[in-house]
């Protein structure tokens, strides 16, 4: 059974930095690229990042360029997120993702962790 367990989130204020990381078991980490998304109170869910199953490719969403860095062990089954200059409009939980991509659309894989919420406040 597939678990990705998100930890690190917490009270911060504007300015200040938060290193999220994402625990892997059950699959092999290695072979997924990994995704950190993030839903804000009343909002839709959005794309922070994205990382290659090798780490060799990163991307960001607009809103964090620049001022978040994903990262990943694979030794570690583990995912990261650093997340520095936090703004009061980065409160959101941050969600874990897991996809491979099969030979067709039906045989992608594609698991999420529960969230950690991070609250950037005065």
């Amino acid at each position: 059974q597939v678990h990705l367990v998100e930890s690190g989130g917490g009270l911060v204020q504007p300015g200040g930095s938060l290193t999220l990381s994402c625990a892997a078991s059950g699959l092999t980490f290695s072979t997924y690229d990994m995704n950190w998304y993030r839903r804000a109170p009343g909002k839709e869910r959005e794309l922070v990042a994205s990382i290659t199953s090798t780490g060799g490719f990163t991307n960001y969403g607009d809103s964090v360029k620049g001022r978040f860095t994903i990262s990943r062990d694979n030794a570690k089954s583990t995912l990261y997120l650093q997340m520095n200059s936090l703004k009061l409009e980065d409160t959101a939980v941050y969600t874990c993702n897991a996809k491979r991509h099969g030979l067709s659309p039906k045989y992608d894989l594609d698991f999420w962790g529960q969230g950690t919420l991070v609250s950037v406040s005065l």
